[in-house]
C-alpha cells in the first residue's frame, strides 16, 4: 500500500468515525444545556462557591463570570508556579521565573497551552495535575459556555438572559469533558502511553552525556489536552513523543478527539434552536473547508519538484516516521483549523506552501471546526457578516434565525473579526522593527518573518503550536505573546456575549418569500466564500512576505 492510499484510508476512516458521533454526542450535549435537573456533584459545587445555577443572566453578568473565573484561574496558575521549587513532588525543579510563569498562566486559562519551555524539564507533578490539567478542562469549559449562551440568545426572545454562567461552567466540565475524557485516557494507557507519578529516570549514555526522562500522568493529560483543544504537551516534543502518542492508531485517536466537540457542537446548536439543518448547514461549511485543507496539505507535502524529496515519497523532514506524511498533514490541519496547538511533526519543517497552510488555518479564526465553544461562536459571528452581505445584495434588511441583523449587531460582528487580526499583525511588526526580538529567529529571509508570525497569530488566536525555529523564552515573547493571548481570548467574548445578549431582547421575525434561506447549501457556498475572501483580504499582505515567498523560491 502506497503513502497516498494509507492517508486517504484514515482520512475515511476519521470520518466515519465522526459522522457515527454526530448525532448522539450533539444531542446529548444539547441536553446537558437544556436540562432542568442538577446531579448531586454539582448541586456539592454550586454549594461551595455561593451560586444559585438557576438564575438567569443578562449577557454583563454572565460576562463578568467568565472574567472573574479566567482571572482567579490567572492568579492561582501563576502562584503555583511561582512556589513550585517547595511544594512536594517537584522533582526537584525551581520555580518558574515571573515571565514565563506570567505566560504559562495565561496560556492555560486562555485555551492557548503556548509552551515557551520544555514540559519535562520544568513542570513537576503538582504543577502539572494540579495546575495545567485543571486548566484544560474547565478553559475549555468556559469556551463552550460563551457559544451556548450565543446559541441561546438566537434561541429566545424578548429576555435578554442567556443563562447562567456557573451552571454552563459546571456541567461543561461534569457531564462531558470529565466523563468523556476518562474513557479517552484508558484508551490511551491501553495504547501504550504512560500514566504514573514516578520520578526522573536515567535511559542511557550518549555521546559522553546521559538521556533522562520523568514519568507522569500523561494519559490523563493527553485526552483533555485533546478532547478539550488545549494541545499542551507534557512533554517539548508534544504529540510526537511515543509516551503521549505511542503508535499510529492512537495518532488517528488523538484527532478524532480534536475535532468531536467542535463538529458535534453544530448538532447541539441546531437542536437548541429549533432546526438541525441550520446546524447541518454550519457543520457543511466547516467541513467543506476542512477537508479542501487536508487535502491541500497533502497535496503539498506529497507533491513537488525537488528531486530528493520526489525520490523520498514526500516530505519527511521533521514528521514522525511511525505517522508519514499523510498522518502529519491530517493532523497538522486538524490542530490549526481549531484551537488546539498540539503537534505530532514540526510545522516548521514543513514546506514553505504547507507551513503557510497552518497559518492560514489559524488566520481564519479557527472556525472550521474551531475549539471548544469557540469554533461555533466564531463561524456563527461569520454567518451573520454573511447575511449581511447577501442583504447588501439585494437591498433587505438581514435577517438570520428569526433575529434581524441590525446596526448594532453588524457593528458587534465586525469588530469581533477584527480583533484577532490586529493583534497578530501589530505585534508581528513590533517584533520586526525593535532592535532585540528579531535575534530570537533561527533562521534569516522569509522563513525567520514567518517563525514571528506564526507566534503571534497562534497566540492572539489561542492555538499554541509554534514554528519552532523561534525562541520564545524571552521576556519579549513570554509578555508579548502572553498579552496577545489575553486580549485574543476575552475581548471576542465580550462583543459574543454582548451579541448574544442583543438577539435574546429581540421579538423573532417570522420568515417571508424575500428571507435568506440560510439551511441552504446556496448560503453554505457564501459562507464559504465571505470567510476566505475576508481572511484573505486581511492577511495576504503579510502571508506573501513569509510562507508564499518561501515557497515560490523553493
Amino acid at each position: 500500500m502506497g503513502p497516498v492510499t494509507a492517508a486517504v484510508l484514515q482520512l475515511v476512516a476519521l470520518i466515519g468515525a465522526l459522522a457515527l458521533c454526530y448525532i448522539p454526542f450533539g444531542n446529548y450535549m444539547a441536553k446537558v444545556y437544556t436540562s432542568d435537573k442538577h446531579w448531586r456533584v454539582e448541586k456539592w459545587i454550586y454549594r461551595g462557591i455561593g451560586a444559585n445555577p438557576d438564575t438567569e443572566m443578562r449577557w454583563p453578568a454572565y460576562l463578568r463570570g467568565v472574567l472573574a473565573f479566567s482571572l482567579i484561574g490567572v492568579l492561582f496558575l501563576y502562584l503555583l508556579q511561582r512556589i513550585q521549587g517547595i511544594l512536594p513532588g517537584s522533582l526537584n525543579f525551581s520555580s518558574v521565573n515571573p515571565a514565563q510563569s506570567f505566560n504559562t498562566a495565561v496560556s492555560f486559562v486562555t485555551n492557548t497551552n503556548w509552551q515557551s519551555y520544555y514540559g519535562e524539564q520544568t513542570m513537576g507533578h503538582v504543577v502539572q495535575t494540579a495546575g495545567l490539567a485543571v486548566q484544560n478542562f474547565v478553559s475549555a469549559a468556559v469556551g463552550i459556555a460563551v457559544a451556548v449562551a450565543l446559541v441561546r440568545g438566537f434561541a429566545r426572545s424578548r429576555s435578554g438572559e442567556i443563562g447562567n454562567f456557573w451552571s454552563d461552567l459546571v456541567r461543561g466540565t461534569i457531564r462531558i469533558l470529565v466523563p468523556f475524557s476518562a474513557i479517552a485516557a484508558v484508551i490511551l494507557v491501553a495504547c501504550g502511553a504512560i500514566q504514573n507519578f514516578s520520578g526522573i529516570h536515567e535511559v542511557g549514555q550518549f555521546m559522553g552525556g546521559s538521556q533522562q526522562w520523568n514519568g507522569g500522568a500523561v494519559a490523563s493529560q493527553e485526552a483533555i489536552k485533546e478532547l478539550g483543544t488545549n494541545g499542551g504537551g507534557y512533554f517539548n516534543a508534544n504529540s510526537a513523543h511515543p509516551f503521549e502518542n505511542p503508535t499510529p492508531f492512537t495518532n488517528l485517536f488523538e484527532i478524532f478527539l480534536i475535532l468531536l466537540i467542535p463538529f458535534a457542537l453544530t448538532r447541539t446548536f441546531g437542536v437548541m434552536v429549533g432546526s438541525v439543518k441550520q446546524g447541518y448547514a454550519i457543520l457543511a461549511t466547516m467541513f467543506t473547508i476542512w477537508l479542501g485543507f487536508v487535502a491541500l496539505m497533502m497535496w503539498t507535502e506529497f507533491a513537488h519538484h525537488e528531486g530528493a524529496l520526489q525520490i523520498a515519497g514526500g516530505a519527511y523532514e521533521g514528521k514522525e516516521v511511525r505517522f508519514g506524511v499523510g498522518a502529519s498533514s491530517i493532523f497538522a490541519v486538524s490542530t490549526t483549523l481549531t484551537s488546539t496547538g498540539a503537534v505530532d511533526s514540526f510545522h516548521s519543517s514543513f514546506t514553505g506552501l504547507g507551513g503557510g497552510i497552518t497559518m492560514l488555518s489559524m488566520m481564519l479564526g479557527e472556525i472550521a471546526p474551531g475549539g471548544t465553544g469557540s469554533g461555533l461562536y466564531g463561524i456563527l459571528i461569520m454567518a451573520i457578516i454573511a447575511v449581511f452581505i447577501a442583504g447588501l445584495m439585494v437591498g433587505r434588511t438581514p435577517e438570520y434565525l428569526g433575529k434581524k441583523i441590525g446596526a448594532r449587531e453588524i457593528k458587534l460582528s465586525a469588530i469581533y473579526i477584527l480583533i484577532t487580526p490586529a493583534l497578530a499583525l501589530v505585534f508581528t511588526a513590533a517584533s520586526m522593527a525593535l532592535p532585540t526580538p528579531p535575534h530570537s529567529m533561527l533562521n534569516p529571509g522569509a522563513h525567520g518573518f514567518s517563525e514571528v508570525l506564526y507566534a503571534f497569530t497562534s497566540a492572539a488566536n489561542n492555538n499554541g503550536s509554534a514554528f519552532a525555529g523561534l525562541n520564545a523564552n524571552t521576556d519579549w515573547y513570554n509578555t508579548m505573546t502572553g498579552l496577545a493571548m489575553l486580549f485574543g481570548r476575552f475581548l471576542p467574548m465580550v462583543f459574543v456575549l454582548a451579541l448574544a445578549g442583543s438577539l435574546a431582547e429581540q421579538k423573532p421575525v417570522p420568515a417571508t418569500a424575500g428571507t435568506l434561506r440560510t439551511e441552504k447549501p446556496l448560503f453554505t457556498g457564501l459562507l464559504v466564500g465571505a470567510i476566505l475572501i475576508i481572511t484573505g483580504l486581511t492577511y495576504f499582505p503579510a502571508l506573501a512576505l513569509g510562507p508564499l515567498a518561501e515557497g515560490l523560491a523553493s
